[in-house]
């Protein structure tokens, strides 16, 4: 590794840069990252350490080395500031990400990827201009942020897995109040709305709903809407609760 060791003053000259690792065997991209000094080469030491933890990123270095060929490793952008690294990684992130489920290594998300990253212009339009959602009936609010992924946008089974297990709710609440209608929500927008036909114990003491995408003239009432009112901010519990 010391003949890719960069000289002190190549690191001064580079300042911040972003970096691919791409695999030779299909010249794919498999991960993008940010730094300075020598931080494009710290990865591949890493793996040649056998005490590090076999992460994704260092399981497809070792892959690479076993089969016999060497890493590519590419300044993306250099001689940047810190905030532009930041951004540019996160965008060649989203990019990729989108574009080849699966393909990167990447434990983390961009930085503010999730504030301002990559979204359709329906998700840009549902984002800052969606109403406040009134509700007529009882509902419970499942927020499924930690679960949700941007390909889930147009796919309503994907929603459904995501938003009906396994979540700690209080059962006897559900039951006393009749709540049918279950509402997948994502960064406080209602992403998709479920009628509930029963609850069934699932993991650790948690539940599950079994449950169906609910009625057109229900979905066009809520889908889309904003339930941000109803997380206080810090607030932790995924569950909320309307007119119960």
């Amino acid at each position: 590794m010391d003949k890719y060791k960069l000289s002190e003053s190549t690191i001064k000259k580079l300042e911040y840069y972003v970096y691919l690792l791409i695999d030779p065997r299909n010249n794919r991209v498999f991960y993008v990252g940010k730094g300075h000094g020598n931080r494009i080469n710290q990865h591949l030491l890493a793996a040649l350490d056998n005490s590090t933890e076999e992460t994704k990123k260092i399981k497809k270095i070792r892959e690479i080395k076993k089969s016999g060929r060497e890493i590519k490793l590419i300044i993306l952008r250099h001689k940047l500031i810190e905030n532009e690294a930041f951004e540019i990684e996160s965008s060649i992130i989203d990019l990729i990400d989108y574009l080849s489920m699966g393909q990167l290594v990447n434990d983390v998300k961009g930085y503010h990827s999730y504030d301002k990253g990559l979204a359709t212009l329906k998700g840009i339009k549902i984002k800052y201009e969606a109403e406040s959602a009134n509700f007529d009936a009882p509902a419970i609010l499942i927020n499924i942020n930690k679960l949700y992924g941007k390909k889930m946008e147009d796919d309503p089974s994907a929603l459904y897995e995501a938003t009906r297990k396994h979540w700690n709710v209080n059962i006897n609440r559900i039951r006393k109040n009749n709540i049918e209608i279950a509402c997948g929500v994502y960064r406080g927008i209602i992403r998709e709305v479920f009628i509930i036909d029963k609850w069934k114990r699932s993991l650790n003491g948690r539940y599950l709903f079994e449950g169906k995408i609910a009625q057109k003239d229900i979905r066009e009432r809520y889908l889309d809407k904003s339930v941000a009112k109803y997380w206080k901010k810090g607030s932790q519990n995924p569950i909320k609760y309307v007119n119960a």
